[in-house]
């Protein structure tokens, strides 16, 4: 199921930099949330296991089962949107999970994905969502409960995260060594046409909120200029109060969608 992922130079020092104990493995197949079975094969890999758990009440009554999950007592791994690398913080040491899929990428872009993931995990940051929120989430959701269905509100609270961890993590992007940061200034560059757009693709319905807030926060990583409302997501005050900050984002911005 599991086996070493060989690295190309430029991310073996982006390893040693800034995550030097994780493990990075190729998994044998594509996977959204990995099966418990399979995920506890790591054990035999990692010298321990902390499975996440939380409490009741971080879930609104309506969340998705994918989210469920997660917060449940399985040992789970992935979540809808981790694209083509997921790492996780539940085993000692760290994983980073290169899936199949991976290895159709353009080897350029595939490095800069696994010297992201390797970045991300050096923050000491939480793997998903729910833990950056906590008990404030089912305000996130409350927020929007009127205006979007429970997915579409999973949607918008990742790609918040999403944000945050680009406030987190760009400057470190920006100081990568070519040609990663080669990579990385050009997918921020390939995304300015589609953010000027958005707007107006919202406006006429061509695009949801989900998908727009997805794209808009995928952005900040690269320090692209976002259009509002998701512009008040690339604020230092979100880095500095995080889940709160989000809270009231989320309150401000429902209002304009109401």
């Amino acid at each position: 199921m599991f086996t070493d992922h060989s690295l190309s130079d430029p991310v073996a020092a982006v390893h040693e930099e800034h995550a030097p104990d994780a493990l990075v493995l190729d998994v044998e197949r594509d996977f959204e949330t990995l099966p418990t079975a399979q995920a506890e094969e790591l054990g035999l890999l990692v010298d321990s296991l902390d499975p996440f758990s939380c409490p009741d009440d971080w879930l609104p009554p309506d969340a998705p089962a994918v989210l469920d999950r997660y917060a449940g007592p399985d040992f789970t791994i992935g979540m809808p949107g981790d694209g083509s690398v997921a790492w996780t913080r539940q085993t000692d040491p760290p994983v980073v999970l290169c899936k199949k899929r991976l290895g159709e990428t353009p080897d350029a872009f595939a490095d800069f994905l696994l010297a992201e993931a390797l970045v991300q995990v050096g923050t000491g940051e939480p793997e998903q969502f729910i833990e950056f929120f906590g008990d404030q989430y089912p305000a996130f959701a409350a927020a929007f409960a009127d205006v979007l269905d429970p997915v579409g509100t999973y949607q918008v609270a990742a790609a918040c995260y999403d944000a945050y961890l680009g406030l987190e993590t760009r400057d470190r992007f920006a100081n990568l060594d070519e040609p990663l940061f080669d990579t990385w200034f050009d997918a921020g560059e390939r995304l300015e046409g589609r953010l000027a757009d958005l707007p107006g693709a919202l406006a006429r319905g061509q695009t949801s909120v989900g998908d727009a807030a997805e794209l808009a926060c995928s952005a900040v990583k690269h320090a692209g200029e976002l259009p509002a409302p998701f512009d008040a997501l690339d604020a230092e005050l979100y880095r500095e109060h995080g889940a709160a900050y989000a809270v009231e984002w989320a309150d401000r911005t429902a209002e304009t969608l109401g």
